[in-house]
């Protein structure tokens, strides 16, 4: 590999949108609340994208460092545990990405004032305790609720709070859909990497319940995001946040392959769930858009 791809391999790009779509479904709302404001909702997509990108090298260094990333991987590669970056380097582009997310976070700070500010070290932190610190929350099965948390609630919500002001209703809705689908992509992860997390001690839902608990949480996590659309028209008493419902065909798909799946069959997987949430968003994003008119 060259130094290129081996960093953006590092980087792992298939995972951005999971941050990128709680920006996009945040600004819809707020624009059906008549608040949409693009330098905020672009300077959101930022922060969110380089705290994700700093969470991946932190996990790459962490991971390595903790022996869960061995030989018996059958994931992609990961930089540290190959050899093919140093430590020393990940780690410094590890807090460079984090850096610049605080750098991104100062502007928001102008605008949604000190909330901004709990909301970006709690982000930032969560980012490096997935892995990393005393109690990595990875390694004991929290890393279901923490995606949950950050990539539904945080940050849709957040990202409508600095367009608005507040937090319209319609954004806690939308970050349920998000944040399911987002745990969603984490469990396919989780049940790939089960067997060789057992022997690193890294006890993961997938660890500590099997293959068929997964699967149903799977499945459960894309049935909730479709009935959190049907909410949502509800709420706003307007049919067209229903347009998301029309991404039920790729998730019936997704779900009839990752039981047939096991292994390094499950890697395209990842990347096919990320694409199931984007376009799920979109779809959500352009009903709330419309929705306002």
């Amino acid at each position: 590999m060259s130094a290129a791809s081996t960093w953006l391999a590092t980087c792992r790009p298939r995972t951005l949108p999971a941050s990128a779509v709680p920006v996009i479904v945040g600004s819809a709302c707020a624009a059906q609340a008549g608040a949409f404001r693009p330098l905020p909702a672009l300077a959101a997509l930022a922060g969110a994208l380089l705290i994700q990108l700093g969470t991946n090298l932190a996990n790459d260094v962490f991971d390595a460092e903790k022996g869960a990333d061995t030989e018996e991987r059958i994931g992609p590669v990961r930089a540290v545990a190959s050899g093919l970056l140093t430590a020393s380097a990940v780690r410094r582009a590890m807090v460079a990405a984090f850096g610049l997310a605080a750098l991104v976070g100062v502007y928001l700070v102008t605008v949604g004032g000190w909330p901004v500010v709990a909301i970006g070290v709690a982000s930032i932190l969560s980012g490096l305790a997935y892995t990393g610190g005393p109690w990595p929350l990875g390694y004991h099965g929290l890393g279901d609720v923490f995606v949950l948390i950050f990539f539904g609630f945080v940050a849709v919500c957040g990202t409508a709070f600095v367009q608005a002001g507040l937090v319209p209703r319609s954004a806690w809705i939308a970050s349920l859909p998000v944040g399911l689908l987002s745990t969603a992509i984490l469990v396919v992860n989780n049940l790939r990497d089960r067997h060789t997390d057992v022997k690193a001690g890294k006890r993961t839902l997938a660890v500590r319940f099997g293959r068929t608990a997964m699967l149903w949480e799977y499945a459960l996590l894309h049935a909730g995001s479709y009935a959190a659309v049907g909410w949502l028209a509800w709420a706003l008493s307007s049919p067209w946040p229903l347009l998301g419902l029309l991404a039920l065909p790729l998730s019936v798909r997704l779900l009839r392959r990752t039981i047939a799946a096991e292994g390094p069959a499950l890697n395209p997987l990842l990347g096919a769930t990320a694409q199931a949430l984007l376009v799920h968003g979109a779809l959500l994003s352009a009903g709330l858009v419309i929705a306002r008119r």
